[in-house]
């Protein structure tokens, strides 16, 4: 039973996350770098400040109390991450839910298991398996296998994109996607896939904090929450610089108060965008929780957020128009995009 509630917890988080961008799409005549940082504001900033709250109790002492490193590692690292997350917007917004989170996700599986690696075999740690130990470890080698897995995955998801560009015309392209760019959107994509990465060294380096937190009477399930806070401050930081230089090179400040545009109803779906990416999180550590094995909650979240893009993309008709030959390559890739996820998970299991 702890297993069947630990898979439908995954699915919900997976749901959550891999349906983030669509109240997005019914923002009206706002620019996207406006729509980007309301959202922003409640992923970031005020939703988990109202889960700390709820669940870690003094969350501000326990912030206030930490030590400097712990504060500026966790903060650090949301800076990089920040980067990751503006950019893998970016992918939404050029390559569209389908193509463009089966691509970054995948780097995001594909690098999020080589950088600990490379990083452990630099600075040795008792008990971690550095970049040169996987060659010699079976699990190393399934890991190094799943990334190649994965980023012949990525290379057929292009294929897909390409001949999508050759297909249709301009007009029937940004029927399904407004911004479709190929190019650009690999470009961001890739660069959104390794830098998330850096969420889980931030959650590393703010590990204290949450020892205090369960100290002080906090559910181990919600611990992390106060991590969240100070993590995700680094990525409001990252975003909110770059959309206000957004809106001052595009002359958009006006949109957060054009009485032209539904402002009402703009606001609340970029809220409740946001809202929806941070769920993910809740139903996450609930879903490890219940499972009680890390790898495989990896291997469900990622697959599940593959899954539910994927299908989002062709509900949103993204693909509409398309040949056959087209249509089975860009499903072609994300199978083996999820199969590479399978590989990697079985291969931190081997571990």
């Amino acid at each position: 039973m702890q297993i069947i509630l630990g898979i439908i917890f995954h699915f919900i988080g997976g749901f959550a996350s891999g349906s983030f961008y669509v109240p997005f799409r019914r923002v009206k005549d706002w620019s996207w770098e406006s729509a980007w940082i309301v959202g922003g504001v409640f992923s970031w900033l005020i939703v988990p400040f109202v889960a700390a709250a709820l669940t870690v109790p003094d969350f501000m002492g326990i912030i206030r109390s930490a030590d400097t490193g712990t504060l500026f590692w966790t903060y650090f690292f949301g800076l990089l991450w920040g980067i990751g997350g503006l950019t893998f917007g970016l992918a939404m917004r050029y390559l569209g839910m389908s193509l463009g989170m089966s691509v970054a996700l995948g780097y995001c599986s594909a690098f999020g298991s080589l950088v600990p690696s490379i990083y452990y075999g630099i600075h040795h740690v008792e008990g971690k398996m550095g970049i040169g130990d996987m060659f010699a470890n079976p699990g190393g080698r399934m890991i190094l296998f799943g990334v190649l897995v994965c980023l012949t995955g990525i290379a057929v998801c292009g294929r897909a994109g390409m001949l999508k560009e050759r297909e249709l015309d301009d007009a029937a392209k940004k029927e399904g996607v407004a911004e479709f760019n190929l190019v650009k959107g690999l470009m961001v994509a890739t660069v959104s896939g390794i830098l998330s990465a850096c969420f889980n060294f931030g959650i590393e380096a703010g590990k204290d904090m949450a020892a205090v937190a369960v100290g002080r009477g906090a559910n181990p399930l919600f611990q992390n929450n106060v991590i969240f806070v100070v993590l995700l401050w680094g990525g409001l930081t990252t975003n909110f610089i770059w959309c206000m230089l957004l809106n001052a090179r595009n002359k958009s400040f006006g949109d957060y108060r054009n009485a032209k545009s539904p402002l009402l109803s703009n606001y609340g779906f970029a809220a409740l965008a946001g809202t929806t990416w941070f769920l993910q999180f809740f139903f996450y550590g609930m879903g490890e929780s219940k499972m009680g094995n890390g790898a495989s909650s990896w291997i469900l979240h990622m697959a599940f957020i593959i899954l539910i893009s994927s299908a989002w993309g062709l509900f949103l008709k993204e693909w509409k128009g398309v040949s056959r030959r087209t249509m089975a390559t860009i499903l072609a890739g994300i199978g083996v995009i999820l199969l590479s996820v399978v590989l990697v998970g079985i291969g931190n299991s081997m571990k």
